[in-house]
């Protein structure tokens, strides 16, 4: 997988270069595509959105611009889907779990709870362009939900975090009655499990924290959460999560402008999206680390584990919900399996054949305690 998007992109910088010798390109008329996220201008996901968007305009040679605008620009984070399907924007940058409302199948697509039978985040991609999984996000998009959208993974945001806290959390009793943030079908699981779910954009998390309408809240994790403000409000983090822990979020366009656009701008913005998956998604994995050992040496918080009694619920859960869903939505079942067969033959080879990541991991940088976050670097 890794091979065919090196391939890709070669092919977007000949395809840049080929166009800029073209006779007349100097005078060629720039395309601009008006797009918006569902994230707010600070934060690190937007930032995925603008590293697309500068690759674009520079592997088109400046015949295709995009305008990358934040969540509220134009209109509100969740309504970004149907904003793009009527053309108030050519296309946005978004996460399938905020669409659950009009199919559940929509998480699937994020990766699922569990990060779907097991698969990690080079896996889920490989499913996506080796098992069948883009041809159903298109189907889903335009079959299912007969909006007028295509789309294309580009935002790894994982794995997340299991959340914030008031208070110290030993077991899923600790949590009943809380009220707290969650969202798509991880909110349907905690609800089963007992819990007060409020649902709400990234954005307003940290006001109602403040104002008292939460008391608990799961977002992302790592430098996410920093930049939001976690830490002024909470005091006790805890990781990992099971709930995102292979979230991927999409690039959509409005089908009319994806059809109107030039076949090398079409590859171009493909070839981009997989470079901005890759590229984006390691300098993340280091901003993360660095936030967490600023978490707790600047401010205070505990950077706690996650009980393992709180994630197997959850996992278990998740399957009962996820079974009955697939029972009576055709859609979901068939986008379940075609995850779970490319999954059975990836997942036990990589368990089987890579080492552990704890194995070095436990030899060079042992952990202090079975409960202590990550230990600071040494400068």
């Amino acid at each position: 997988m890794l091979k065919a998007m090196f391939r890709a992109l070669v092919f977007a910088v000949s395809a840049s270069a080929l166009i800029a010798s073209m006779p007349g390109f100097a005078q060629q008329q720039t395309k601009v595509l008006k797009m918006q996220s569902t994230w707010p201008a600070s934060l690190t996901l937007h930032e995925n959105f603008l590293y697309w968007a500068d690759r674009v305009n520079k592997l088109s040679g400046g015949t295709l611009k995009i305008e990358a605008m934040p969540a509220g620009q134009v209109v509100p984070a969740f309504e970004v889907l149907d904003a793009v399907h009527k053309k108030v924007l050519d296309g946005g940058h978004v996460w399938g779990g905020y669409w659950t409302g009009k199919n559940k199948a929509a998480i699937l697509f994020t990766g699922g709870p569990g990060g779907t039978h097991g698969m990690d985040f080079i896996d889920a991609m490989g499913w996506y362009y080796n098992g069948g999984g883009l041809e159903l996000l298109h189907e889903f998009y335009q079959k299912e939900l007969k909006l007028s959208l295509i789309g294309f993974p580009i935002l790894p945001a994982g794995p997340q975090a299991f959340g914030w806290f008031k208070k110290p959390i030993r077991n899923i009793a600790d949590m009943k009655g809380m009220k707290c943030r969650q969202t798509g079908i991880a909110g349907e699981v905690w609800k089963a499990l007992g819990f007060t779910v409020v649902n709400m954009p990234g954005g307003e998390i940290i006001p109602s924290a403040q104002r008292g309408v939460i008391d608990c809240a799961e977002w992302v994790g790592g430098v996410e959460d920093l930049r939001l403000g976690f830490h002024n409000v909470w005091k006790f983090h805890y990781t990992p999560g099971v709930h995102e822990n292979t979230t991927i979020g999409d690039i959509i366009f409005n089908l009319d402008v994806w059809n109107n656009l030039s076949e090398v701008h079409k590859e171009i913005i493909r070839s981009a999206a997989n470079e901005t998956f890759l590229v984006w998604w390691a300098k993340w994995q280091r901003q993360n680390a660095d936030a967490l050992v600023e978490m707790q040496t600047k401010h205070g918080v505990q950077v706690l584990r996650t009980p393992p009694e709180i994630l197997t619920a959850f996992i278990k859960k998740w399957d009962e919900l996820a079974a009955e869903e697939a029972g009576k939505n055709a859609f979901f079942k068939k986008v379940l399996e075609s995850q779970k067969a490319y999954a059975s033959v990836v997942v036990p080879y990589k368990r089987f054949y890579f080492p552990p990541y704890s194995y070095m991991a436990n030899y060079y940088f042992p952990e202090k305690s079975a409960q202590g976050g990550p230990s600071p670097a040494k400068k």
